[in-house]
């Protein structure tokens, strides 16, 4: 019924609107992902800007220096940690000439190239794999935990899995320091990837290894998977994910870079919890979005796809995805980042069939987004596409939080709350930051800038009720506040700004300078603890920068001209339409 009534709102007045947009409005509204979006389509305006949040950008990077912020390694159980156990009994499988023998409690059989190897119930077993073969594999199987240590080996397997470990007990990967393995399957099979695992899957070492999926995926284990500092790992993936675990992936160090070009493929895809503690991992996802006929939905591609929660507690995160209706994160349940930075671009568009969409999102959220810590760098160009979303509700209270995308930069379908940290939110088409419920603004820094008119800087969604909330921190917003915001704490305005210009506000001893978009919404409005100044073409020297030196705090700044400021109480002509849908 709600869907109907806009649809006839909107035939009736699609005269009046086409005065407003270059586009047909019917035909942006009716492609508009606006289910999820949170708000209609954008306004008549555009806004750009420049510097370093617009033009970083993300390739595969396989060089071993690791971040050096990391938090403290997770584990599922103390047993996965290998210095916990011990492998003393060493097999040597050469497959380069395989051979048929038994040794230590250890069958090995050999059918040509392809080898098993099973240790049964005997424990402690290390197999130490070397070699190359172009039409061969190695299969392990037994009743105890087991460590597999690569030692410059080479497999390819046209048929089925080039490492198949079939054992439903923990499997201890060990990348020999120095060496340099690679896995490949072929085409032939049915393979879940071209290193599979039934149990848990624990990478350790500092040698590297590359593996090739080309029937499915990269690597998959049936139970969890964690990486650890040192790894050096490469995976591909032309049919399906790059890594997927049915239970987990914790990736507590290591350098990981996984490339996926399948429609809707994941780079790096769990059914339970993701936790990032250290390392850097690059994910490079480059297929279209596709129509799933089984749950009669459209989905794209993603970085990373987690169907629990995902948590960043330190480390990198470098996540491309350049086919349409593509993500960077994608999560059913909860997202909370603490620490480390995470960098995400897409620069598909919206993708669409059987009458459903998969939009572009930097960030997709169906449960809570909370920031607390850390660096997240967002950047969206596809149409349609949303830089921060969530199905509910999105709390920052520290880190760096930098939006710049084509519509809605920070979007919640709930309240939203801010109360410390340094948030930029640019919407190139729409809203700067869009809350569904109340926004509250408690504190820290925020700057938000709008496509223009009927679109605002900081928008609530008045219509169902709700309001901004402002009783503290610093709001720079060009374009605006919602119409009926709640105003605690004291806001000024300026009818008007330069573009591309950099504006120094002053309140107490703190400065916060920031740089003006190429085009965006009309008017300034500015709030801070005590009452604040406002010049504009300053020059600044040192202090912090933001944003990829959008902002630079407590800088030492010279020259400029007064700007004046007159007071600004919302509803006094600068706000925009009501909040979203």
């Amino acid at each position: 019924m709600r869907k109907f009534l806009i649809f006839t709102m909107l035939v009736t007045s699609v005269s009046l609107l086409t005065c407003c947009s270059a586009e047909d409005p019917f035909e942006e509204f009716i492609n508009n992902d606006w289910n999820n979006s949170g708000g209609m389509p954008g306004g008549n305006g555009s806004s750009t800007t420049s510097g370093e949040l617009v033009s970083f950008d993300i390739n595969i990077d396989e060089s071993s220096s690791e971040p050096t912020e990391t938090a403290a390694e997770y584990f599922p159980e103390e047993e996965d940690a290998l210095e916990n156990n011990s492998f003393p009994t060493e097999v040597a499988i050469d497959l380069s000439n395989p051979v048929m023998k038994t040794e230590n409690g250890v069958e090995v059989t050999v059918n040509g190239g392809h080898v098993t190897v099973n240790h049964g119930t005997t424990k402690g077993i290390c197999y130490v794999v070397s070699g190359t073969t172009t039409n061969g594999s190695l299969t392990v199987v037994g009743d105890k935990k087991y460590a597999v240590k690569l030692n410059g080996v080479n497999i390819t397997n046209p048929d089925s899995a080039a490492l198949n470990l079939l054992s439903g007990k923990r499997a201890y990967i060990m990348l020999a320091d120095g060496t340099t393995n690679t896995l490949t399957d072929g085409t032939g099979g049915s393979q879940k990837g071209a290193l599979y695992c039934k149990g848990k899957l624990l990478f350790n070492g500092s040698g590297s290894l590359s593996v090739t999926g080309n029937t499915n995926n990269g690597i998959h284990s049936a139970d969890y998977i964690v990486f650890r500092k040192g790894n050096n790992i490469h995976v591909k993936s032309t049919a399906n994910h790059g890594i997927k675990a049915n239970d987990g992936i914790f990736i507590n160090g290591g350098i990981l870079n996984v490339e996926v070009s399948a429609a809707a493929a994941k780079g790096i895809n769990s059914e339970s919890h993701i936790i990032v503690n250290g390392g850097r991992t690059t994910v490079l996802t480059s297929g279209d979005g596709t129509y799933d006929t089984e749950d009669k939905e459209a989905k794209g591609a993603a970085g990373i796809k987690a169907d629990s929660t995902l948590t960043v507690n330190g480390g990198e995160l470098w996540l491309k995805s350049t086919g349409s209706g593509g993500k960077g994160i994608n999560v059913d349940m909860e997202a909370n980042f603490n620490g480390g930075n995470v960098y995400v671009v897409t620069t598909g568009g919206q993708y669409k069939s059987n009458n459903d969409t998969s939009s572009p999102k930097g960030i997709k959220v169906d449960g809570n987004i909370n920031v607390s810590g850390g660096r997240i760098w967002v950047r969206t160009s596809g149409y349609n596409g949303e830089g921060i979303e969530t199905k509910k509700e999105l709390t920052i209270t520290g880190g760096e939080v930098a939006s710049y995308a084509y519509d809605d930069a920070i979007n919640s379908k709930g309240d939203m709350t801010i109360s410390g940290g340094y948030v930029y939110a640019h919407g190139q088409h729409n809203d700067g930051i869009d809350a569904n419920g109340n926004c509250y603004i408690k504190g820290g820094t925020v700057y938000a800038i709008c496509s223009g008119s009927p679109e605002v800087a900081i928008d609530a969604n008045t219509e169902g009720g709700y309001k901004l909330y402002l009783t503290g921190g610093t709001v720079v917003a060009i374009g605006g506040l919602e119409n009926g915001s709640q105003l605690s704490q004291s806001c000024y305005q300026s009818s008007s700004w330069s573009a591309n210009t950099l504006y120094t506000l002053a309140a107490g001893n703190n400065t916060f300078s920031f740089k003006t978009p190429s085009s965006g919404g009309s008017g300034l409005v500015v709030s801070s603890a005590s009452q604040p100044s406002l010049q504009s073409g300053v020059s600044v020297s040192g202090g912090t920068s933001y944003f990829g030196g959008l902002a630079i705090v407590n800088g030492t700044v010279s020259s400029g001209s007064t700007v004046s400021l007159s007071s600004y109480t919302s509803g006094n002509g600068m706000g925009g339409r009501p909040g979203g849908w």
